[in-house]
């Protein structure tokens, strides 16, 4: 069967292919290997300024036709190294005969030792991967996120002065305002996307086993982890591990899932919420015509949105603690295990994106329902019994917490009566009775 959106395995090139299709550009295997072509083109151009002996006479005008072969790179080219890697069994080894390949038609033979000098496959897979994920990140997945903290920040706004029954251990507690509870996860996604930015992008570059073994001993003049550092820096944009073995530490691109986990786990929370308010008729939703609820049930309109987007928030955890955990740990110098889960990360962020677009059309489709919300408030007026016996407690009332659970402790309904009547038979002044009889469910709400 050939590959399509219907016979892929992964539903995240399958069913949800139009949600993920963006990541392509950064996590396919053409986009690996264009990656790729980009670090050694990169390379090389930093060897020609240098310069290194061989080199000081590369025409510099050359390096913008050199950037064209990564900037233009097609899923021919693709398919060109593949071909080569057939032959190779080193998908590193096919990217370096391509590109000399490319060499001998620009007529630059005397050059081509020189794409790849030195370097070991990680330095070049080491510093593609970090690229394509700080890429993916800045380029798709954060503008995705800000999108739903805008609609979120946008509800907070619009609901700022909606009273709403808080619900501490599923039970009946202090009033709060709706578009407080919404601003909570602005707050909270907002931390964690400043964390996030604030981790740095590493990546390995110095030789067969982290020490420039092949610079220094052909080039011994040049300090080769200064070289490094700037490349890495200039020219990436990336920041260099200073110490490692013949691959990445991975500690910070750990750090990196740790902190998209968290994300998600804050959108996770976000879901449920707004799960619970809709099985709690805070909101209906929209309707949609021609579409269905139920197979069996013709009233339902399920809350869809919200646990697809619970789902493959799962997913993306799981994989991303496994990546978090797994990458630092490598046996000796390296072993290969790193490689293929590295060929994954693309995975969770798919699932991710998938997740974030859902959660955002679930929010578009609801409807406030005002007249629910103040029901259940009119329902439960023993809330502002901690506002009463707070007041009391300023007036040195005798024992007002224990006269208030006394009073909203049984089985009595507690009405707007049932409070007035307490409040009318306390030993306080007129002044403090006003002060009480003021406060109702719907404006004990805070600050």
């Amino acid at each position: 069967m050939e590959l399509s959106v219907l016979t892929a395995i992964s539903p995240i090139d399958g069913r949800y292919r139009g949600k993920t299709e963006p990541l392509a550009d950064y996590f396919s295997e053409y986009a690996l290997i264009r990656y790729r072509v980009r670090v050694e083109i990169e390379y090389f151009i930093a060897l020609c300024e240098l310069p290194l002996p061989q080199l000081q006479d590369f025409d510099h005008q050359l390096f913008d036709v050199l950037r064209d072969i990564y900037r233009q790179f097609t899923l021919t080219d693709a398919q060109r190294v593949k071909d080569i890697e057939k032959v190779t069994n080193h998908d590193v080894k096919a990217v370096e005969y391509f590109i000399k390949e490319k060499f001998d038609a620009l007529n630059l033979q005397a050059f081509k030792e020189f794409i790849h000098f030195g370097l070991t496959s990680q330095d070049i897979n080491n510093t593609s991967v970090p690229l394509s994920i700080r890429e993916a990140i800045d380029e798709v997945y954060l503008p995705l996120l800000s999108e739903l903290i805008e609609q979120l920040n946008d509800y907070a706004e619009e609901w700022k002065n909606v009273a709403m029954l808080a619900k501490t251990h599923g039970q009946p507690a202090s009033p709060t305002r709706l578009g407080k509870e919404v601003m909570v996860y602005v707050y909270r996604l907002e931390e964690q996307v400043r964390g996030l930015k604030d981790i740095p992008v590493t990546c390995k570059f110095g030789g067969a086993t982290g020490n420039y073994n092949a610079h220094h001993v052909a080039y011994p003049q040049y300090d080769w982890r200064d070289f490094g550092d700037r490349f890495v820096s200039e020219k990436l944009g990336l920041e260099r591990e200073q110490w490692t073995t013949q691959i990445s530490n991975y500690d910070w691109l750990g750090a990196i899932f740790d902190a998209l986990r968290r994300i998600n786990t804050i959108i996770i929370d976000l879901d449920r919420d707004f799960w619970m308010y809709i099985s709690m008729e805070y909101f209906k939703q929209k309707i949609k015509a021609g579409e269905v609820g139920s197979s069996a049930m013709p009233h339902k309109v399920n809350p869809i949105d919200f646990e697809n987007s619970e789902g493959n928030l799962g997913l993306a955890n799981a994989i991303l603690a496994h990546l978090a955990q797994k990458l630092p740990v490598s046996r000796l110098q390296r072993d290969l295990t790193d490689s293929t889960v590295l060929r994954n990360v693309g995975v969770p962020l798919g699932h991710a994106l998938i997740s974030i677009q859902s959660t955002l059309k679930g929010l578009r489709k609801l409807i406030l329902n005002e007249d629910k919300l103040h029901e259940d408030l009119e329902q439960t007026w023993a809330v502002v019994a901690e506002a009463i016996q707070t007041i009391l407690r300023r007036e040195a009332y005798p024992n007002p917490y224990e006269a208030l659970k006394q009073l909203t402790r049984t089985n009595q309904k507690m009405t707007a009566e049932t409070i007035g009547q307490f409040i009318e038979g306390l030993d306080v002044s007129e002044a403090v009775k006003a002060e009480l009889r003021a406060i109702t469910p719907w404006n004990y709400t805070g600050m």
